[in-house]
Order: C-alpha cells, then structure tokens, then sequence
C-alpha cells in the first residue's frame, strides 16, 4: 500500500505543560477570587495538616483544598452535610488534570447551618452518654476555692467577683481564655483539664472545689467555642463540679448539657457557688438558739425526774444507821481485843524463849561442821579418783595416736611423696608429670627429680597392709 504524503498542517504545536499553564491562567483570570455556595461533601485532613474537602449540589461537585495556615485561622470547621459559603479562587491542578477551589475562609450559609450543624452534634454526644444526669456531681455547700475560667478582661469576672465578695469571702482562682474565636475552644479545654491536674491535698495552688466556665452574651457565631466537642468533653470528664455560665438566659450552648449545674449569667452561676454569708450566719444563730433551749428543757426534764425518783428511796439515815450501830459495837469491843491478843503473843514467845539454850546452839554448829568435813573429804576422793582414772584413758590413747600416727607407719618403711606444691602425688603417672619431688622418710626428707619411664611398666603391687598401717 502506497502512503500518499499529505500537506502539512498550520496548527502550532504545544505541550502539554503549556497547555496546562495556558488552562490554569485563563481559569483564574476570568474568575479570580469568588465566593462559592454548596453543601459539604467528603472531608479528608491530611497529616500535613491540610484539608481536603468538596464542595457539592445536585448537578455538579468542586474539589475544594485550604491549606494548614487557612485550616488553623477558620472559626468554624467544615463537617459533612453542612451549607456553607467558601471563599477563595479558582485554580487547576495540572497533575490530575482538573480544578479546585482554594478556600480562605469558610463561614456557614445563615445561622440555620450551624443550627443543623449544632444538633447533629449534641445528638452524637448524646448517644455517647456525656450528657446523662447520673454522670453529674453535686456542688458542695461551702467550698474553700473557686476556679474560674473565663476572659480576664469584661464585665464577667467582674461581676463574679462582686457577688462572691458580698455573698461569703472565698479564695479565687482564675485561668484567663479567649472566650470567642479560633482559640476559645483550645484554651477552655486546656483550662478545665489544668484546674483537673492540680494536686488534692493543697501545695502551692490548691486545687478548686467548684469550677465555673463563665461568658457574656452574644450571637451564635461568638459562642460557637463552647459548641466544639474537645469543650464537651473536657467539661463531661471534670471530676470537679462544673457551673456552666456561657451567655444569657436565652443562649444554650452543649458546654450547658455536659456541665453539673447551668446558670442562667455569671452572675446567678457565683450565686449557685456559696451561699449568704449573713443568711449563714442568721441561720447557725438561729440553731444555736435551738440547741440552747433544748438543751435548758432536757436539764430541767432530768432534773424534775430526779426529784420524783428521790421520792421513793429510803432516807440516807436510814440507810446508814445498821452499819454505824455495828462499827460503835465492834469499837467498844477494840480495845479488850487488842490486849488480850497481846498477852497471847507474850506468853509464846516466853516459851519459845526458855527452849532456846546456848549449849544447844552450839552443838548444832559442831554437827554441822563435822557434817561438812565428811563431805569435803568424799568429794576429793572422788575427784581425785575421776582424774585419775581420766588420765589413764588419756595415756591409753595417746599410744594408740602413736601407734595408728603418721610417723609410725613411716618408721615400718613406707615414705610420702609431694610434688613442690606440698600436695601428696599417689600416682606414678601423676608423678613423672612433676617437675620436682619431695620424699619423706621417717629420718628426713629427699628432693629428687622424676624420670619419664621409656615404656609403661606394671606398677609394683606393696605387701598387703598390716592393721594400724597407714596410707
């Protein structure tokens, strides 16, 4: 088949990289920074920090990117479902052939969206049981510390430090925040999480007995700090009561259903925390009141019950009148008693007395004295027979040592060999590995050197030993 060479063609050339440039300046030419309505599709964070979302209607679907620095600066985060308004521009992403829309800012599409947005929410945390009442603690009656977390600048610390004052003197503690924007939800967390962590028991900062989380009012875009969920979930898992006081009677916001107690202002919120000092005082007054007349009735009770129970006793003269008639008996009879008792005592020792002789005494002490003589005289006749008979066993095994002794069984011509360590060498191949030898005869000793056999010889089997040799 013959290829028929066609005339070349006019169009210019590109490359694809031109024509991406080309398609990325006339897209962001024509557009430039827009402002783009639709509801929230997929959302995707990457670990860069980056958000990566779509933007969505019922016909057509724009992949949507902020940047980590854009994503950090946004006072509400997208969530899938919710109608917002984005703003950013319009570009394209010459990789993957398509466009995206860099978002700036995002902010929802009227305050129905974060209502939506709002209830969506407080149902999942719901579910998860952080609101449940048996979760939550009751406010103790007169705390020692109050901890208070909210802006140190305003009205509302001002006004909660006035009411403290003048309802009972507490110690104050105060963790400043930001009450609105991108940090709000962070440094409140952070708050009720520190007040948590300081130690039980005192130390240099005591730790609060009652937190309050305290904001003035405002529109639903200025509390929405209090909506987020690290806010929630800090309150829930407080283990110190919580007094929720975020905006006006009006304003709910989910802090109010995680706290233990809701107060309608700061205000009511310093209310709910101590009671009236003068209430206090007036009504401790009034018990000790109480305690004194109850006390005065149940004294004069007893005592009236007294007098009627003395009514039925004896008399004490009566009582005592038996007891005192015998002690004047037995104290006339005292004194006769006493002499003739006397007189009995006298009477036995005189004849104890006359029984006594210094004759007898002393021939006692001569019987005695022989006595121990005797004695003295059997007991070293004793001693003197066990020694002896001692010494004799002595003597009987000295010469039995003697006779089953080393130096007898070498004086019967045996000798000891030691190598030059003093160890004693049985062996004659051990011995010839020696590089010296010592003999012991019963004379003396003899150093001598081994020499190496040229061939194994049997060894010489010694005469059979006789009793009391030794090896």
């Amino acid at each position: 088949m013959n290829l028929i060479d066609e005339p070349p063609s006019n169009t210019p050339e590109f490359s694809v990289s031109e024509i991406s440039g080309a398609v990325k300046r006339v897209l962001e030419g024509e557009f430039g920074r827009v402002r783009v309505r639709g509801e929230v599709g997929r959302v995707m964070v990457a670990r860069t920090g980056h958000m990566y979302f779509d933007l969505k209607d019922d016909r057509a679907v724009i992949a949507s990117v902020s940047w980590k620095g854009q994503v950090a600066r946004m006072a509400v985060k997208p969530e899938e479902g919710m109608e917002v308004i984005a703003t950013g521009r319009l570009t394209t992403f010459a990789p993957q052939s398509k466009y995206q829309l860099q978002v700036d800012s995002i902010e929802p599409a009227g305050a129905g969206a974060l209502m939506a947005m709002l209830e969506k929410r407080k149902a999942a945390l719901a579910a998860e049981g952080l609101f449940a009442t048996d979760r939550k603690q009751r406010l103790p009656y007169l705390p020692r510390v109050i901890g208070v977390v909210t802006s140190p600048q305003g009205a509302v610390i001002r006004d909660i430090l006035h009411r403290l004052r003048d309802r009972f003197g507490v110690h104050v503690l105060v963790w400043p925040v930001a009450v609105q924007g991108q940090a709000c939800a962070p440094e409140v967390a952070r708050a009720i999480k520190g007040f948590n962590a300081l130690p039980l028991g005192g130390g240099p900062v005591p730790r609060p007995d009652v937190l309050i989380v305290a904001r003035g009012g405002g529109s639903i875009e200025d509390l929405w700090g209090f909506n987020e969920e690290i806010v929630v979930r800090a309150a829930a898992a407080s283990q110190i009561p919580l007094i929720s006081a975020v905006g006006h009677e009006t304003d709910t916001t989910l802090i109010d259903f995680a706290a233990d107690q809701r107060a309608p202002t700061p205000t009511a919120a310093a209310e709910m925390a101590v009671p009236v000092h003068a209430d206090l005082a007036a009504h401790l007054a009034n018990l000790d009141a109480r305690l004194i007349r109850a006390g005065g009735h149940a004294i004069t009770q007893r005592q009236q019950r007294l007098r009627d129970m003395s009514r039925a006793l004896p008399r004490a003269e009566t009582l005592l009148a038996p007891a005192a008639q015998r002690f004047d008996q037995w104290a006339e009879r005292f004194p006769g008693s006493l002499r003739a008792a006397l007189q009995s005592k006298t009477q036995d020792m005189r004849r104890i007395a006359t029984g006594l002789r210094a004759t007898s005494i002393i021939h006692q002490i001569d019987k005695g004295r022989d006595r121990l003589a005797e004695r003295t005289s059997r007991a070293t006749r004793a001693v003197t027979t066990t020694l002896d008979r001692q010494a004799a066993q002595l003597a009987a095994l000295e010469r039995l040592r003697q006779s089953l002794g080393y130096p007898a069984t070498l004086q019967r011509g045996y000798a000891v060999v030691r190598d030059e360590g003093g160890a004693v060498v049985t062996m004659a191949e051990q011995a010839s590995r020696k590089p010296a030898l010592q003999i012991e005869f019963s004379d003396g000793t003899l150093d001598v050197l081994p020499r190496k056999p040229d061939k194994p010889a049997k060894a010489k089997i010694p005469p059979p030993p006789q009793q009391g040799d030794l090896f």
